[in-house]
Order: structure tokens, then C-alpha cells, then sequence
């Protein structure tokens, strides 16, 4: 490590809380589909903030409005009425089929609102003690207490914050009787990603999507689908699930809304948004002037350069690229999975030593579950850039596996 990064380093563990497993790497610029460190080497970028800048880094045309934005009006709150508040409203609806949408910050508190939004539904509009959320196994919606609880996954994510709230059951993934034996008077939703991805990245079999759609059908309770990572283009349809030819009562976005500024939204059907009334759900910033007016333009760019198709082009790509590589690695390569460029690489060991490998080779992405490499790089990423991290995960295999 060079000088500049032990120094970064240094100064970080005197001022933040030790909170984030850092990579070994301290960014100091981003362009396109490109990290650059403190020294200038050039890192191509498979992570784009975690599923957030599906556009690419430091776009011209997204700082431009950044900058009219800003000169023009930042923050007022919500006391007032908005225009752009309202443009994006009306672009992100034309989407799909929600009727209303309420804006906030991030992606927990997306998830949190739609959480909220079920409960005060039922209770308020329907008049019945519905409250509980049932989510999967392995899921991951956030880290407020209460999306949290709903989180399928147990270890350090969870450890030292009990008592956790009451009103969440998490049942195992893919399994249709445990889904169905958790059902009971209280139940207020079922919540789901049509793609989990801290989980693994692992897809909802469609059989399975349709046996949740006819439970909520059966016993008049509530799908809630978060699409904080799946969303805006990502999977190859701008909301996932699209591919499944569902239409949720409740769903959720953030990540690339924005393309890095912070940017969450709670949709739903006109019916659900009746749960919702002036003073029982509110936050400060969302939906501010100037992220509604990047997220209006993110919108636009996606529709109009065709990301979604772009999207699922390249991730097909990979895997024809990576299911070569895997018959020369048959020991290493298990197999991949995802849809369009949320896209994963299953490993038959664990991937830490690939992982540092493929750094090395100034290839940055995600390991997730141990055994996952995730890569969710901005929708912008070529054939070349795809081809090269194959020919770099190639040569580390290689010289792991001699």
C-alpha cells in the first residue's frame, strides 16, 4: 500500500466509527466505469456504489442539473407543494402500474415506510388487527430496527441489538408450505426481493413468485416487494418484477434512483395509499428539489438510451463469457445467477483469496455470502470491460487452482 492510503487509513481510525470492513482501496475521483485511487491507477468497476450509480460516475449531464437545481432551490421540506417533486411522481409512476408514491432517503427507510403503510392499511382502512410481516430467508431490507427484524439472515448484522421489534417471521426460501403454515389472522404482508442480493443473488423460481401472489390473493393480505437494489433498469425490465408479470400492492426503490444522490420512494396502488393520511407518515428531506430533479433526469436517460435492454444484453453476455470460463474451472466456477447485470458467480470454496486476486488486477466487486461474487456495475459497462474482468478472473484462478 502506498503512503497516501496508510495515511487516509490512519487519519479515517482516529474520526469514524469502525463500522465498514473497507476495501483496501481509498477512491479519490470516479468516471463512467471507472475508480481512480490516490496514486491515479485505474480500477474498472463491477460494484458501481452498490447498485447505485447505474449510470456511471460524474456524469456531465446529471451534474448540470445538480448545478441548475441548485441555484434555483435545494430544500424547502415538505410543508410546501413542488414541481419537481411532482415531475418525478408522474415519470416514475409511468413505469409501472402504482398509482401514488411517497418519497424519502434511502432504502431502509423505503422499506420501512411500506412496512409502516401495511400495518396503518389494514388497521385504519380494512379495520383488522393485521400487523405481521413475513419475509425469506436470507433477505435483506435494511438496517433500522425494524427492517432489520424483517432481515432473513442472523450473525453480526443482528448481534447486540435485542430486543428486536415483535411482528416479523421469517420462513425458509422457496419453501410454499412454511410460507403458508406462517399465515394466520395477524398477518398484514408478505415481503420479498424478486432477486435477493445480499443474499446471494438468487433469483424467486417463478412457480414460487406465483404460489406468494396466490396466498396474498387467498387470504387477502398484502405483497410488499423491495426493489432497492433490483430496481430502475438493473435486472433487464425497469422493476423486476416485470419479469414475473406481477403487479404489487406495495414496492419499493432507491439505489440508482438518483445515481448517488440519496434517493428512496414507497409506491403503491391507489387503494394501499389510502392507509397513508397528512401527520402519520413524514420525513424532512425526501423528495427534495434537488434530488427529484436528478432522479426526473436519471428516468429519462434510462428510457430514452434503453438501459433495461442494455441491461439484460450485457448480463447474457457475462454469462455466456463466464460459463466458458467455467469448463476450463470446473473445480472453482459452480455456476452464476441473477438476472441482466445483477449478476452473480457462484464459487465452490470461499472467495475471500479470489476476491483479493481480482483486486489485484484492479478489478473491483462484491463478495457476498462468501461464496458469491456479485457484480453490479453501471449499466453503462462494454463488452470489453465484461471481457477483461473474465481474462482477470481467468489468470487468478489459474494461479490459485496451480
Amino acid at each position: 500500500m502506498s503512503q497516501k492510503f496508510d495515511a487516509i487509513k490512519e487519519r479515517e481510525s482516529n474520526l469514524l466509527c469502525n463500522t465498514y470492513g473497507r476495501y483496501p482501496l481509498a477512491v479519490s475521483r470516479a468516471k463512467g466505469c471507472r475508480l481512480y485511487d490516490l496514486d491515479g491507477n485505474e480500477y474498472r468497476d463491477f460494484l458501481a456504489g452498490i447498485a447505485v450509480c447505474s449510470l456511471g460516475h460524474s456524469r456531465d449531464d446529471l451534474a448540470d442539473v445538480m448545478a441548475e437545481q441548485a441555484r434555483k432551490m435545494v430544500h424547502v421540506s415538505n410543508l410546501f407543494y413542488q414541481e419537481p417533486q411532482l415531475d418525478l411522481a408522474e415519470k416514475l409512476l409511468s413505469t409501472c402500474a402504482a398509482g401514488k408514491v411517497f418519497f424519502c432517503n434511502s432504502g431502509a427507510e423505503a422499506n420501512e415506510g411500506a412496512i409502516k403503510l401495511a400495518r396503518k392499511y389494514m388497521r385504519t382502512v380494512r379495520n383488522e388487527d393485521r400487523y405481521e410481516i413475513i419475509t425469506l430467508e436470507k433477505s435483506f431490507h435494511g438496517r433500522t430496527l425494524s427492517t432489520l427484524t424483517a432481515t432473513g439472515q442472523a450473525g453480526p448484522i443482528k448481534e447486540g441489538y435485542s430486543p428486536l421489534p415483535d411482528g416479523f417471521v421469517t420462513v425458509p426460501f422457496g419453501n410454499v408450505n412454511a410460507l403458508r403454515g406462517a399465515i394466520n389472522l395477524h398477518t398484514a404482508a408478505i415481503m420479498v426481493e424478486m432477486v435477493q442480493g445480499e443474499g446471494g443473488v438468487r433469483p424467486l423460481p417463478t412457480d414460487y413468485v406465483n404460489d406468494i401472489v396466490a396466498l396474498c390473493k387467498e387470504n387477502g393480505i398484502l405483497l410488499i416487494v423491495d426493489e432497492v437494489q433490483t430496481g430502475v433498469c438493473r435486472t433487464g425490465r425497469f422493476w423486476a418484477h416485470q419479469h414475473y408479470g406481477v403487479t404489487p400492492d406495495i414496492f419499493t426503490s432507491a439505489k440508482a434512483l438518483a445515481n448517488g444522490l440519496p434517493m428512496g420512494a414507497v409506491l403503491c396502488s391507489n387503494e394501499v395509499a389510502k392507509g397513508f393520511t397528512p401527520g402519520s407518515h413524514a420525513t424532512t428531506f425526501g423528495g427534495g428539489a434537488l434530488v427529484a430533479s436528478v432522479a426526473a433526469k436519471v428516468i429519462d436517460i434510462m428510457i430514452e438510451e434503453k438501459m433495461a435492454e442494455r441491461a439484460l444484453k450485457m448480463g447474457e453476455f457475462a454469462r455466456e463469457q463466464v460459463f466458458k470460463l467455467k469448463e476450463k474451472h470446473p473445480d472453482t466456477i459452480a455456476g452464476t445467477r441473477g438476472l441482466g447485470l445483477l449478476f452473480g458467480i457462484e464459487l465452490s470454496k470461499n472467495g475471500r483469496e479470489i476476491w483479493n486476486g481480482l483486486l489485484e488486477h484492479r478489478i473491483v466487486c462484491n463478495l457476498t455470502q462468501g461464496t458469491i461474487l456479485r457484480l453490479v456495475p453501471p449499466l453503462t459497462i462494454t463488452e470489453d470491460d465484461i471481457t477483461a474482468f473474465v481474462q482477470a478472473l481467468d489468470e487468478v484462478l489459474t494461479a490459485i487452482e496451480e
